[in-house]
């Protein structure tokens, strides 16, 4: 079989179905929208009163949670405030759920500490569980429905992840199964419930269906799963957090169905994706049908070794549109920047903007995948439209850029501008591409082509 490009030269199936030269448009053009999505963003303005947790009877070395519940109930009540914990190590019984015009503020110093007893997060509440509604154990730290909230400081949270939550890990696929059956038959979300006995982790900071949500200065350490996870959020800003979660399953930010997020100047040592942007899963993303949408990404530092600095997905059926990512720093990555989803999904991908990318060593640098694992049998290839990925470098890689779209969704219109990789064992590899563009690719110090395209090989997850 052959395809025949919109120029009229013929290439071997496992290639590419088009490709063309560069167009010459203003390359900066989009990102004026970046600016106006960071300046129509609604900022959390929380009243400057402050609710010390000491003044509610909080006591270092003992359960510090009713006296932090009580704070937080009062600022709430009085119209707002701050409620602080003040320096020293700190133990909460359970999870901490925030009220609207609040803030919880860590000062430098404060360590607080989640005790890992399971009975402590129940009763379940509504989440959306790798893309799936339903009732689990609840986040430990969790709002639902609220508006103008906080969690800021200097001070740490510590979920105490690894020796206690991750081992639930081997014995989750009973309940994971469970649930992506029930959302791929539609069982009404009420009757989803996983409490007491169940094994599906809780996020460690969630915010669902919340607006003017600010998370600001803190250090989130040794999370049971993903860390901060807004939901059907609006107005998000997530800035200079320090994420430390090295195992797997840590992602640092997971917006998820969320609009008008910004995302700067964090630093992600994690054992998975530094931002993961999600939408929903399978059919029960279709139902729900909310996209992420006006996202920026930029300044940020990954740190991690074992997962994509910058993805998108795998939970993505919602649809995902106008991204811009910029500033992007990564020491080590197992892929730098990385599209997931595969043949269950469905959903939609388009108006992605990257530039300024620095990398180290990355497995792959770029890579666009219909075949992420955990497919289920469904004939719903997502698709990946008009993408632009502009000055990125890479001191070492095994593959440059790696495609593998569908014969009935290619990635369509991707275009990649001044991309050098010093030293890749191979730069291109693509099956089911259209319209991709390779503007000053340059790879093992020479241009890197369309025509130079080899087969995908493996899928590396």
């Amino acid at each position: 079989m052959t395809v025949i490009t919109r120029r009229g030269a013929m290439l071997a199936a496992g290639a590419l179905a088009a490709c063309r030269t560069p167009d010459r448009a203003p390359q900066d053009a989009p990102w004026s929208r970046a600016d106006a999505i960071v300046g129509a963003i609604r900022r959390t303005r929380i009243p400057n009163r402050t609710f010390s947790v000491l003044d509610f009877g909080a006591t270092r070395g003992s359960d510090a949670r009713p006296a932090i519940l009580a704070a937080i109930a009062a600022a709430h009540d009085a119209g707002g405030g701050r409620v602080v914990i003040p320096e020293g190590d700190w133990r909460s019984d359970g999870p901490i759920h925030l009220k609207s015009h609040v803030a919880l503020h860590l000062e430098a110093g404060a360590h607080l500490r989640f005790t890992p007893d399971p009975a402590f997060y129940l009763p379940v509440v509504l989440t959306r569980w790798e893309g799936v509604e339903a009732y689990t154990y609840s986040p430990f730290i969790y709002a639902r429905g609220q508006t103008n909230i906080a969690l800021t400081g200097g001070g740490t949270i510590d979920g105490q992840g690894e020796a206690h939550w991750l081992p639930w890990r081997r014995e989750q696929r009973a309940d994971q199964t469970r649930l992506r059956d029930m959302g791929r038959d539609g069982v009404p979300v009420a009757q989803r419930v996983f409490g007491a006995g169940s094994r599906l982790r809780p996020p460690f900071v969630q915010f669902f269906d919340c607006s003017r949500v600010l998370v600001e200065g803190l250090t989130v350490r040794d999370s049971p799963f993903w860390l901060i996870h807004p939901v059907y959020c609006s107005d998000v800003i997530v800035r200079n957090v320090r994420a430390v979660s090295r195992h797997i399953n840590s992602d640092g930010v997971d917006p998820d169905s969320c609009r008008r997020v910004l995302i700067e100047g964090c630093d992600f040592d994690v054992g998975d994706d530094g931002v993961a942007i999600k939408a929903g899963r399978d059919q029960d993303g279709w139902r729900v049908n909310r996209p992420s949408e006006d996202i920026v990404v930029r300044a940020c530092r990954y740190t991690g070794a074992t997962g994509g600095g910058v993805a998108v997905g795998s939970e993505m059926s919602g649809g995902v549109r106008n991204v811009f990512i910029e500033n992007i720093d990564l020491a080590r990555a197992h892929h730098a920047l990385y599209f997931k989803a595969n043949l269950d999904r469905g959903g939609v991908i388009s108006d992605i903007h990257i530039r300024n990318v620095r990398a180290v060593e990355t497995d792959t640098v770029l890579i666009f995948t219909n075949a992420y694992h955990s497919y289920r049998g469904g004939q719903a290839p997502p698709r990946f439209e008009r993408i632009t990925v502009a000055d990125v470098t890479c001191a070492r890689a095994r593959v440059g850029v790696h495609i593998l779209g569908h014969e009935a969704a290619p990635v369509r219109d991707v275009t990649v501008r001044n991309l050098t990789i010093d030293s890749v064992d191979t730069p291109l590899e693509a099956r089911h591409a259209e319209n991709l563009v390779l503007d000053g690719m340059v790879a093992n110090g020479r241009i890197v082509t369309p025509a130079d395209a080899a087969p995908p090989g493996a899928y590396r997850p």
